[in-house]
């Protein structure tokens, strides 16, 4: 069931078009139907207030101005933990310490500017 703060992504003629949060799901007037707002993500954002039925807004496909819709909830894919090979530790080598007393020169930004 697709609810408020979901990830949806909107399918136009079979096609992705794109990614949307669900802000707002509101009764409409006539049974079974609801107002949606949805979050569009993509450039540049905007929001858009559709007029669906329940069905519509878990996944069933409709029409607008003759074009097959449709919106799919998606779900985020599950966190792999970091995996570490087993064998031998400490394989790189260690870092130098920087050599004492400088060894490196300031060079000022303002100096290399070209003069007009």
């Amino acid at each position: 069931m697709t609810t408020i703060n979901d990830i949806v992504l909107i399918y136009f003629e079979d096609h992705p078009f794109s990614f949307a949060r669900v802000e707002e799901i509101l009764p409409d007037a006539k049974k079974d139907w609801y107002h949606i707002t949805l979050l569009l993500l993509q450039v540049p954002i905007q929001t858009v207030t559709w007029i669906l039925k329940d069905a519509y807004i878990n996944g069933g496909e409709f029409t607008m101005d003759g074009k097959r819709m449709r919106i799919e909830k998606i779900a985020a894919p599950k966190k792999n933990p970091l995996k570490i090979p087993d064998g031998p530790k400490n394989l790189e080598k260690p870092v130098p310490d920087r050599p004492k007393g400088g060894g490196g020169k300031v060079v000022s930004l303002s100096d290399r500017k070209p003069r007009k």
